[in-house]
């Protein structure tokens, strides 16, 4: 196996070997079930309640999509306002950057109170805890636009929105699909978050009910499940990422 294929495989590899050591440690010290559960507990429980778990599956991941788009289009909006005008820049980031400090959780209570327990909440909590990365990067890619560049392309007749649109918004491109990449993480993150106090459907409202009635194993296969869905997503992204900007990789290939 050559570096390239070592390293393509290397998730993988590593994934079975926590595995294995994880089961390991589950079965050598006979640790219970409902304290912490070996990975063949976790994989028959998955298999029962198959249905239940796609069920619960299915309803995170359209509300996370939901919040997720709805993050997009006002992450892209507020970062090339910001990134587009210096005095936009130096008054909103900072109002932005302390908004996101605040613990989205906290937030959950009060869409509660505005839009009752359902997937109202889920969607917005998963939309403010991930629209931040997106406009921070598109925000950053057309900030940092070259002097220069701009420069010579104002000599050569461009005027100020032909520079944002075609060469910023491009230049922009890396930096938005990385975002995508950490955003959708996130916004999956919200969505659980939410639905273990405001939803009565959804991995977040399984993994409250498993715990309480001690199937720690199906707690876990609901873990697993949203990270598979946000492992997807990202792969997802990283694929139309490499089809699309490789001239921003050129130099990153073996």
């Amino acid at each position: 196996m050559n570096n390239k294929q070592l390293e393509r495989w290397s998730p993988l590899i590593l994934l079975t070997l926590i595995v294995i050591i994880w089961q390991a440690i589950c079965s050598i010290f006979n640790v219970s079930e409902f304290i912490f559960p070996s990975p063949a507990r976790i994989w028959e429980q998955t298999v029962e309640f198959k249905a239940v778990i796609a069920q619960h599956a299915w309803r995170t991941f359209w509300v996370t999509m939901a919040g997720f788009g709805i993050a997009i289009i006002v992450g892209v909006l507020l970062g090339f306002l910001i990134g587009s005008s210096r005095l936009a820049y130096a008054a909103v980031y900072p109002l932005m950057t302390a908004f996101n400090a605040l613990p989205k959780a906290a937030f959950v209570p009060i869409l509660v109170v505005w839009f009752g327990i359902g997937i109202g909440p889920a969607i917005l909590t998963a939309f403010l805890i991930s629209f931040f990365p997106i406009m921070v990067n598109i925000a950053t890619g057309l900030a940092t636009l070259e002097p220069e560049l701009e420069d010579v392309l104002r000599v050569l007749g461009a005027k100020r929105w032909d520079v944002l649109v075609k060469v910023g918004l491009p230049r922009s491109m890396p930096y938005f699909y990385g975002s995508l990449k950490v955003a959708i993480t996130l916004a999956f993150v919200g969505t659980t978050v939410s639905e273990m106090t405001a939803a009565n459907e959804g991995i977040g409202y399984l993994l409250i009910s498993a715990g309480s009635s001690l199937q720690m194993g199906l707690a876990f296969s609901g873990l697993l499940v949203v990270g598979v869905m946000a492992m997807a997503m990202y792969e997802l992204f990283s694929f139309i990422e490499k089809h699309t900007t490789a001239w921003a990789h050129r130099g990153s290939q073996h």
